[in-house]
């Protein structure tokens, strides 16, 4: 296994200009964010609370957290009261954006968001069918967020070898973004296209993302 800094200066060499890296470092331990940190890594991917809360105090304060996994409603407090996420990726419900926009009101913060749009074939992922998220633009229920900026889009393609599919998804992810600019052209800072993970990111690039996703390539398999 190549080290973490060999791995990521040969990830950034694929990326082109204007693509953003987030290291996903879900089960990881400290030490090798750390590895990654001081190769230059500043923007972190984690997925579950408690082991977020244990890894903020434990590392540098200029890290960038994300939040990419699925946020149970009873975990927006404590997400939120950290005042250290720089991004939650994964909004999956009109409910959690709502609950979202109110604890960050609450504790005096903007909680920047992705909206997650679900295209894959497996029906155990999360998000909003594209229906349901096209609909939420053109109702302009956004404007009612007080403390809440939505800054793009996130998806996941189907868990396939089909590389087609692959990319017939992520290009629907992409075609959804650009509906929503149609049916909202005053958005502003609606950015982000978050596509893109290990095994498939150089087909999400090519579909538009400009926000990847990469843990095995990095840091190796998860460490349980």
């Amino acid at each position: 296994m190549a080290s973490i800094a060999t791995s990521l200066t040969r990830i950034r060499s694929t990326l082109p200009r204007g693509v953003e890296l987030v290291a996903v470092s879900k089960f990881h331990p400290t030490e090798a964010l750390l590895e990654a940190y001081e190769a230059g890594q500043r923007a972190f991917g984690e997925s579950r609370i408690q082991e977020l809360l244990a890894k903020i105090p434990m590392l540098p304060d200029d890290i960038r957290w994300h939040f990419i996994g699925h946020l149970q409603t009873n975990k927006v407090r404590a997400l939120v009261a950290t005042r250290r996420i720089a991004l939650i990726e994964s909004v999956d419900s009109e409910r959690l954006l709502e609950l979202i926009d109110k604890e960050s009101d609450r504790a005096d913060v903007t909680s920047r968001v992705l909206m997650q749009v679900h295209v894959a074939q497996e029906e155990t992922k999360f998000g909003f069918l594209p229906e349901e998220l096209l609909e939420y633009f053109k109702a302009r229920r956004f404007e009612n967020l007080r403390a809440t900026h939505i800054c793009g889009i996130m998806g996941m393609a189907s868990n396939t070898d089909d590389t087609a599919r692959i990319s017939a998804d992520f290009e629907a992810i992409a075609d959804i973004k650009r509906q929503i600019e149609a049916l909202c052209p005053d958005l502003r800072g609606f950015d982000i296209l978050s596509m893109g993970m290990s095994d498939d990111y150089p087909l999400a690039i090519a579909a538009g993302s400009n926000l990847v996703r990469v843990g095995t390539a990095i840091f190796g398999a998860r460490q349980y």
